[in-house]
């Protein structure tokens, strides 16, 4: 066979390899309606027919065609009617059934009036471009609470399924979320409620463009309603788990155009909505992102070449996926092996997972996607019996169980079949002999592996067989990547926020708490040390989970977030739950706190991936069973349960300790090594460290706390009281790029300091800017005309990057060269050029931001807090407010503050007020609660706004985390206006939005 013969033929795909784009951005200004016409036009332009469909009488009548078209049947009048009425507009059903219908029961039953039946296909899973596309736009609806218009729907053989909002560029995307959710709320619903079938909702401002599925849309609507009634805050179904549609490479794709030509391309939108759309056993559906479709089709197609040139068996008949932790790995194995299981040439899809722990967690998410997916195998008798199954399609198990089949049942006939064998996190315990056995074993097999943290030269052990060290030597290529850097810029999981607590680089006036990073384990066990960190986990609690900060959780109202302990040993893990019940209860303080070990042959193993830790509690010397048998007796009787150390129980225990962190019920719990991998808790947000982690391991670890939850949860919060900062590093640049491969990004400090070549290009170090920013901008000159403030803003911008990277090594500490002082100055410079350039959207200076870009996520990183100001207030007052060097201080660091700038006067207020008498922090809190009901008071006087509704629109303002300034709640404050009043009642509306937006800027994130 040549080279160069065609293997496989396919179709598209659906995830286009590399976007490169081709709009030609006119300068003109484009209203909602241009941006409307141009989608509508491009859509024509790509094969989809454009009908003037306004009303429903006209929408029916053409779904009746449409399904006739696609199933080659003329309904008779009676039969239509009784089609419509029991197999699309049942009277009684919502999004859930209609979702349910288009996902799974696509074939309904026609009743013919000559008493027969037959099959009629809403839509076409099997031959996708049997499908029609139509578009539809300006659809009214007068049946709802209120008459609304809808911008842009696409009909798939008649029925809505996909619906656009737009909004004019320089206009929040936001805005067009909450326009959706008030015809979710007003009118989807009304008359035969077709709009209820819609699957996938797109939103755009022009130049942003986002998707979703319905029911992230309904639940977010559901509980927002019941968030209102109990001032709770927004909740998981909201605007933060919107995507953004990319390419293969994972750059975004986020114009309207460039989303129009690719994601609306014909065979992509009926490919996401026939095979890429998950629907769930708890009613929710899952629209799979654009990394999760790619890693599918990817295997996919290795499965099919592979099998073409007969290369089952080999390392070319495989590959990995390397998807980091918490972008929904899980998603993406299922529908990969609910896929692969359909090929008419595949007899078994067997996914393996490697520890007992991670088999409640998959199992349960498999069950989730599919019932009946995840047959349960608890032993290797039933492991067996689903091998030996023609019916049992996919199996997952154990790798144990696995290699125990292998073992006693040399030369099955299974093993001549032709499987796609999936590993789950494929870590070391797959790189072993029991890999080797397995697939030596299997003749006809494809292997892939799925990891967010690969092993590498870089991060491979130093035993084993030399083979078969790193993923790529056990799995073959590299099929598809999205890194931790990837997701965190998608918005997928959150980013990571790391506090070191180490006195011994600490300063006098740090009030942290003695907390010794000494290297050596002795001295860590110390019960002094254990006593001291203890305390500073609970003086610090409140702050690191946010407990002022109320959501709303599966409809109940619950304040801030939980947090899991991770320390070295069992007996250290002993020692922290007896301390922190000490502690507790001396404080009169209610903490729900729990602990979970089990026996493991190297439980302080300092490698990078944790030892295999089960449910075997037998081998646990007596003191260690006899303590977690009191820790369990304790958890008992906080939550009425009955579980000890015995097998079952224990294990049942797991999974109920499992649920109750998801549920935020249990406040800490204290681990070894359990629920540090394999384990998602929305509600987790804080990782205390007392264990050396490092590599993959120390990823796996502090990736427990960054998945989304809502708008109060903004980052996964990692507190050190180990000085992890090198591993921490290593670990995010090696799994940050998606090229390290085998070496660490992290260049040395010499090199970012002093400078270094790259690419054949001399790369200035850091001291060399900082010679080139005091010399060409020196703080006492201002910095005028245009050009001079880009270079400043390149220039200044480069520096923070440097320095982010520099602040990594301890030999940086006392060569900064620019004083705390004299780099707040020039941020403050930095910040004034950013909010001058980006305060007019309209503005001619936005131009300038074409060519420059403001590191403002820098400045964010490194960002002074309410809490540090009032220290230097307690300063000040400690020396009897006589150290005025202090306010000069304040000053700078308020002035270099993004977040704090419109606090400014709030804050020099209170300094006013300060004496011998006061108590900073308590007297702080009242003088804000006092001043904000004074300045709103002024504000609802002075511009006679309703004073009820007022009070409301800021309460929820702040509980919204937003001030929304469009649609009619502005105007339910406003005083009587006159609608005819023009542009007079035009600039009172909008005085008072930046009146109100003052006013919120200037107390939000303090009340």
């Amino acid at each position: 066979m040549s080279l160069y013969n065609i293997v496989v033929s396919t179709n598209e795909s659906t995830v286009v390899a590399e976007y490169v784009a081709e709009y030609d951005r006119q300068g003109y200004y484009q209203s909602e309606a241009d941006l409307e016409h141009e989608f509508i036009e491009h859509l024509k332009s790509q094969g989809y027919e454009y009908i003037n469909i306004t009303n429903e009488a006209a929408l029916v009548a053409n779904l009746r065609s449409q399904l006739e078209a696609l199933n080659d049947y003329y309904f008779s009048d009676t039969e239509w009617k009784w089609f419509f009425q029991k197999c699309i507009s049942g009277s009684r059903e919502g999004v859930i059934e209609k979702t349910r219908r288009i996902q799974t029961d696509h074939v309904q039953i026609l009743k013919k009036d000559d008493g027969s039946t037959k099959n009629i296909y809403l839509i076409d899973k099997k031959s996708i471009h049997n499908n029609r596309l139509q578009v539809i736009d300006q659809y009214e609806e007068s049946a709802g609470a209120h008459n609304t218009r809808y911008d842009v729907t696409i009909l798939v053989n008649g029925l809505p399924l996909v619906h656009v909002e737009l909004k004019r560029r320089g206009v929040a995307i936001r805005e067009a979320f909450n326009q959706i959710k008030r015809y979710q709320r007003d009118s989807f619903w009304a008359a035969s409620g077709l709009f209820e079938y819609v699957q996938i909702f797109i939103i755009s401002n022009g130049t942003h463009t986002k998707y979703y599925s319905n029911t992230t849309r309904s639940s977010h609507v559901k509980e927002n309603a019941e968030g209102e009634r109990k001032k709770s805050k927004k909740t998981s179904n909201s605007f933060e788990f919107t995507s953004y549609w990319a390419d293969g490479n994972n750059k975004a794709i986020a114009d309207l155009v460039d989303f129009t030509k690719t994601f609306m391309a014909k065979h992509t939108l009926l490919n996401i909505l026939t095979k890429y759309c998950v629907f769930t056993s708890e009613d929710l559906l899952l629209v799979m992102r654009p990394y999760q479709i790619a890693a599918t089709e990817r295997i996919l197609s290795r499965i099919e070449t592979s099998s073409n040139y007969k290369q089952t068996g080999k390392i070319e008949a495989g590959g990995y996926i390397w998807h980091t932790t918490g972008s929904g790995k899980t998603l993406t194995s299922f529908k990969t092996a609910q896929i692969a299981s359909g090929l008419p040439y595949i007899d078994k899809v067997l996914f393996v997972v490697d520890r007992k722990d991670l088999d409640f967690q998959t199992m349960k998410e498999y069950d989730r996607f599919q019932k009946g997916a995840a047959n349960s195998n608890t032993s290797t008798k039933i492991l067996q019996k689903q091998l030996e199954d023609d019916n049992s399609h996919i199996i997952i198990t154990t790798i144990q169980k696995l290699d125990v089949f292998v073992s006693k049942n040399k030369g099955h006939k299974v093993f001549k079949k032709h499987v796609v064998i999936i590993f789950d996190e494929c870590h070391r315990s797959q790189f072993g002999d029991m890999h080797s056995k397995i697939v030596k074993a299997f003749k006809n097999y494809h292997l892939f592996g799925f990891t967010g943290t690969p092993i590498f030269a870089a991060n491979a052990g130093s035993g084993g067989n030399p083979l078969l060290k790193t993923t790529p030597q056990a799995f073959g290529d590299n099929l598809h990547t999205y890194t931790i850097v990837d997701a965190i810029n998608d918005g997928n999981v959150l980013p990571f926020r790391i506090d070191y607590i180490n006195t011994l680089r600490m300063k006098d006036d740090v009030k942290d708490k003695k907390v010794s990073a000494i290297d050596t384990e002795k001295a860590m066990a110390d019960p002094n040390r254990i006593r001291e960190v203890v305390s500073y986990i609970l003086e610090h609690f409140d702050q690191k989970t946010k407990r002022s900060s109320f959501y709303s959780l599966q409809g109940q109202r619950v304040s801030g977030f939980n947090s899991i302990l991770a320390v070295s040993s069992i007996p250290v893990a002993e020692m922290y739950y007896t301390e922190l019940k000490k502690q507790l209860a001396e404080s009169g303080r209610k903490l729900n706190v729990a602990t979970i070990f089990s026996y493991s042959t190297n439980e302080a193993d300092p490698e990078d991936v944790f030892p295999d830790e089960g449910f075997d509690t037998d081998s646990l010397d007596k003191s260690s069973r006899d303590f977690l048998e009191s820790a369990i007796a304790n958890y008992n009787t906080d939550f009425n349960v009955n579980f000890d150390t015995s097998s079952d129980k224990f294990q049942n225990y797991y999974k109920d300790l499992s649920m109750r962190m998801k549920k935020r019920e249990v406040d800490l719990l204290v681990v070894v090594n359990m629920f540090l991998t394999g384990f998602d808790a929305t509600t987790l947000n804080t990782l205390w460290v007392d264990k050396n982690l490092r590599q993959h391991g120390l990823i796996q670890a502090f990736s427990r706390t960054n998945r989304i939850l809502n708008s109060v949860k903004t980052y996964g919060n990692i507190v050190c009281f180990r000085d992890l900062q090198q591993e921490t590093d290593e670990a995010i640049a090696l799994f940050g790029d998606k090229n390290a491969g085998s070496i660490v990004l992290l260049k040395n400090y010499e090199a970012y300091y002093n400078g270094f070549d790259e690419n054949d290009k001399y790369q200035p170090g850091y001291s060399e800017l900082i010679v080139e920013l005091k010399e060409h901008f020196p703080l006492d000159q201002a910095i005028i005309e245009e050009q001079n403030q880009k270079d400043f803003i390149r220039l200044f911008g480069t520096i923070l990057r440097l320095k982010n990277i520099l602040n990594a090594f301890d030999s940086f500490s006392g060569n900064e060269i620019l004083t705390n002082r004299e780099y707040q100055d020039y941020q403050s410079v930095y910040i004034d050029l950013y909010q001058e350039f980006t305060k007019d959207k309209n503005a001619d200076k936005e131009k300038i931001n074409d060519d420059i870009v403001f590191e403002i996520e820098l400045i964010r990183q490194i960002e002074v807090n309410i809490d540090y100001i009032l220290m230097l207030v307690a300063k000040y007052h400690a020396s009897n407010c006589e150290d005025k060097s202090i306010l000069v201080s304040i000053k700078k660091a308020v002035d270099s503050s993004i977040q704090l700038r419109s606090k400014k006067e709030l804050i020099e207020h209170f300094i006013d007020t300060v004496n011998a008498s006061t108590r900073v922090e308590e007297d702080w809190h009242t003088f804000v609660h006092k001043q904000k009901e004074t300045d709103l008071a002024r504000l609802i006087g002075e511009e006679k706004l309703k004073q009820d509704e007022t009070e409301r629109f800021i309460d929820n303002s702040f509980r919204d985390g937003t001030l929304k300034t469009t649609g009619t709640d502005i105007d339910s404050i406003m005083p009587p206006i006159s609608r005819f009043g023009g542009a007079n009642r035009g600039a009172k509306k909008q005085s008072v939005i930046e009146k109100l937006m003052g006013f919120f800027e200037k107390y939000f994130g303090l009340v």
